[in-house]
């Protein structure tokens, strides 16, 4: 059964017009960012689903393939649990290619450090990140991994403008969820589309994939940075269910 998203007022997408202010990111504080006006989900669980339920549908081939991931690329897996994305990106990049895979639970990034150490693969890196700052090296990845985990994001906006350097030119940033409001851990696309592009990701393709729990959402990095203050959070609207989300005010 399809659920329905609620209705959003999209404001931000303007903002990633203004140039980022000067000086470097380490000087920029989380008060600077605007605050999420949608729930946060709860982390609940490092697994999403059974990883033999996942592979009999083709979850991760064909996101991996949908998404344009080839040999020789470098990807990162932001909040990668117990590592069902990790493992396969690994073998799909290949060894002249990189993975990243990082979690912001102590306890499951060292368990996931321990799955790589046991199934010998080298060209995997285990690292611990924070809920606002994935901590990722400037200029690096071809493409970054949010899988079932957006909703968990409890400062989106500090969180996807810290995360936007890591991008190469052209790299995308690869969000996959389910079609359900965040406080049912879940991620309505239009809202996704909003607190993305209030920091300056442009959407470049979206498909529904029952396969992978709800829809896939591809975004790349467009224009400049914006400031901090300038961000415009995406606020949740009012109207019932199912009602078509209003355009942004500021579109023409």
């Amino acid at each position: 059964m399809r659920l329905r998203a609620p209705a959003i007022l999209l404001l931000g997408a303007l903002a990633a017009c203004t140039p980022a202010a000067p000086g470097s990111d380490a000087e920029v504080k989380s008060s600077d960012f605007p605050a999420a006006h949608r729930p946060v989900a709860p982390i609940v669980s490092n697994r999403y689903s059974n990883e033999d339920d996942r592979d009999r549908l083709r979850e991760a081939v064909n996101v991996m393939t949908r998404s344009g991931v080839v040999r020789g690329m470098t990807v990162a897996d932001i909040g990668a649990g117990e590592g069902y994305y990790t493992i396969r990106l690994a073998s799909r990049v290949g060894e002249d290619g990189r993975v990243l895979a990082e979690d912001i639970v102590p306890e499951v990034r060292d368990r996931l450090a321990e799955r790589v150490n046991r199934e010998a693969i080298d060209n995997v890196s285990v690292k611990l990140g924070e809920p606002a700052d994935p901590k990722l090296p400037e200029a690096s990845f071809d493409r970054i991994f949010l899988v079932h985990m957006y909703h968990e994001i409890g400062a989106p906006y500090e969180f996807l403008w810290r995360m936007r350097p890591a991008l190469r030119p052209g790299g995308r940033v690869v969000v996959v969820d389910s079609n359900r409001p965040t406080a049912e851990h879940g991620t309505p696309p239009a809202l996704l589309d909003c607190e993305m592009a209030a920091v300056g990701y442009a959407r470049v393709g979206r498909l529904t994939m029952p396969s992978a729990g709800g829809y896939m959402a591809m975004y790349e990095a467009r224009g400049e940075r914006p400031r901090p203050s300038a961000i415009k959070p995406c606020i949740l609207s009012t109207s019932a269910p199912g009602t078509p989300a209003p355009k942004n005010p500021h579109d023409r």
